[in-house]
């Protein structure tokens, strides 16, 4: 079925929750094309994922690399691969339902009157966060504050992984020159579109912590997302 949208949701490891993810998203009111980005999961996600496309022909499609090779990179294979096929809106989106595929129609609105760059929001006025503890809470919303105290982008939830890009903002990108893999991956691509001079526009959700398999969260992440954003301001 041909649609204006695709949704890249990056895999590994994902088997307790693909098929309950792709399921809901092909039934939206909406048509959400979807592409699975999947690193190797040795856990059978890929072949789950491929006998669903068997059933929803020319809506799931899936791109297999060999281990895991990062968050960003993932993202990146995705964009270059929507782009190439003229989709007009480009998601990002997590496999365990941390986000809530039933906002998917309410970013597609945001960008389809007027903004850029729509993102899933847990801390502007109306976002929240369940399932997480305090710790995290607070860890996850100081990254934002600190974020925007060295780069002033003037978006409350700067780490925030659920998406919707107009495809012009991607083209206009330079995916080869982005340098990083996760948690900073997400604020990189956040501010180099507002320094193209596109509108990015925030919208609530309730992100809701994974409830089945295991988190990719890492120190590392964190440390890369810390260093990165000096880097990020003064170039280095």
């Amino acid at each position: 079925m041909k649609s204006d949208s695709i949704v890249i949701i990056p895999t590994y490891n994902e088997k307790e929750n693909i098929e309950k993810m792709l399921r809901t998203v092909m039934a939206l009111p909406k048509a959400f094309n979807v592409l699975i980005v999947d690193d190797g999961s040795p856990d059978g996600t890929a072949e789950i994922v491929k006998r669903l496309m068997l059933e929803f022909t020319d809506r799931i499609f899936i791109e297999e690399r060999k281990g895991k090779l990062g968050l960003g990179t993932a993202y990146i294979h995705g964009f270059k691969w929507s782009i190439a096929r003229e989709y007009d809106f480009i998601f990002e989106m997590d496999a365990d339902f941390s986000h809530d595929p039933n906002d998917l129609e309410r970013l597609y609105k945001a960008c389809v009157n007027g903004a850029d760059v729509s993102i899933g929001s847990r801390y502007c006025k109306g976002g929240k966060v369940k399932n997480w503890p305090l710790g995290r809470i607070l860890m996850s919303y100081f990254a934002s504050v600190y974020v925007n105290l060295i780069l002033w982008i003037g978006i409350h939830d700067t780490t925030a992984g659920f998406i919707c890009y107009k495809r012009q903002v991607l083209e206009k990108m330079p995916l080869d020159n982005i340098r990083f893999m996760g948690y900073a991956f997400q604020i990189e691509m956040k501010y180099k579109a507002q320094k193209l001079g596109f509108k990015l526009v925030e919208v609530p959700i309730t992100f809701i912590d994974r409830i089945l398999g295991a988190s990719k969260m890492s120190t590392r992440i964190f440390k890369e997302a810390f260093w990165g954003v000096i880097q990020m301001r003064f170039g280095i």
